[in-house]
């Protein structure tokens, strides 16, 4: 246990699995309090439980703004500030160009990018001076994989937020940076496949296209979130920080 973040104040969205999960436990172990939102109650209050106590979970979908106020008012009146925003809430399917759908189109959007948006607006004035904010976007958000066309999208436009909001912010030395994974083995890819056996596929087949020759666990995103949460990042602003095992550089 160190103490990057001692007696900071975290909020990481979708706290109750994989990469957001990873993250709020080591920022606990960086000497946060942190407070965890979801969809699914059972599943976040088993992360909250999994995480310790020092951890608060508060059942919120980030892309419904009433959901979003009564969970900023919750965190007024439990910790009364906010230093460290993980905005991690966010997924897709696939859907090639000729089977999107409008309910694919705004589904998507409504949580990777409005509810990027409203998280990140409706925290500013629980945030002090000096705060940071991580953004969770994909390599999609610069690499055009087949049937992951609106989902690319809505990462390219997180990634655009982090430059504007990086000027927007600087007068408050509150840093915008953005967190791009790779391939990561979640319980959410675990869905992606359908099957078993495609799954399967689907993961060697991402694999072989990383130069490090395997896919990413959560705990190593959440080891870069950190860095960019921190003050090991203080005079780091707007980047995107790919951890991806090589796969967008080489």
């Amino acid at each position: 246990m160190s103490n990057k973040l001692e007696g900071k104040i975290a909020l990481v969205t979708g706290g109750s699995s994989g990469i957001g999960l990873a993250t709020a436990k080591r920022f606990v172990n960086e000497g946060a309090k942190v407070v965890i939102t979801g969809r699914r109650k059972e599943a976040l209050d088993a992360a909250a439980k999994a995480i310790g106590p020092n951890a608060t979970a508060i059942q919120a979908d980030a892309g419904n703004l009433a959901d979003l106020d009564r969970l900023y008012a919750e965190i007024k009146q439990l910790h009364g500030r906010i230093d460290v925003l993980f905005a991690n809430a966010g997924g897709g399917e696939f859907a090639s160009l000729e089977q999107v759908t409008e309910e694919h189109f705004d589904r998507t959007f409504n949580t990777n990018v409005k509810g990027v948006v409203f998280t990140v607006q409706k925290a500013l004035p629980l945030m002090p001076d000096g705060a940071t904010i991580v953004l969770n976007a994909s390599i999609v958000s610069v690499k055009g994989m087949p049937t992951f066309g609106v989902y690319s999208a809505t990462k390219a436009a997180v990634r655009s937020f982090a430059r504007t909001w990086t000027n927007e912010l600087k007068g408050r030395q509150i840093r915008v940076n953005v967190v791009s994974p790779g391939p990561i083995d979640t319980p959410a890819f675990d869905g992606l496949g359908g099957s078993e056996e495609a799954t399967k596929q689907l993961k060697a087949g991402f694999a072989s296209q990383v130069p490090l020759g395997r896919m990413g666990e959560s705990d190593e995103i959440a080891k870069a979130v950190v860095f960019l949460a921190s003050d090991d990042s203080s005079y780091v602003a707007g980047v995107e920080l790919f951890v991806d095992g090589g796969m967008v550089q080489v």
